[in-house]
């Protein structure tokens, strides 16, 4: 494998992760409002981007392949439990 085919499939895989962090943020904002105390967007972002890589990698690590549903329903389930954390929404 080339560099480039090895740089496309590194980025493929961590394209839920870094891609769901955007998506989920303007939904919660909508959701929550902007809670005070809450850290700026691109913040938000980085933690869930960083959350959501170490779930894909565990994940590749204990399912031996990537892509299974299980993984990915432990990105969602990590992502929407950090995003809670971060907007503080225990106190709504």
């Amino acid at each position: 494998m080339d560099f480039a085919s090895a740089t496309n499939h590194l980025l493929n895989f961590f394209l839920p992760a870094w891609c769901l962090p955007v998506l989920l943020w303007p939904l919660a904002r909508l959701a929550f409002g902007r809670p005070a105390g809450a850290p700026r967007w691109w913040l938000q972002w980085l933690v869930q981007a960083a959350v959501c890589s170490a779930v894909l990698l565990v994940g590749l690590w204990a399912g031996g392949r990537d892509g299974k549903m299980l993984t990915y329903a432990a990105l969602v389930l990590a992502s929407a439990s950090t995003q809670w954390l971060l907007v503080r929404g225990w106190r709504r």
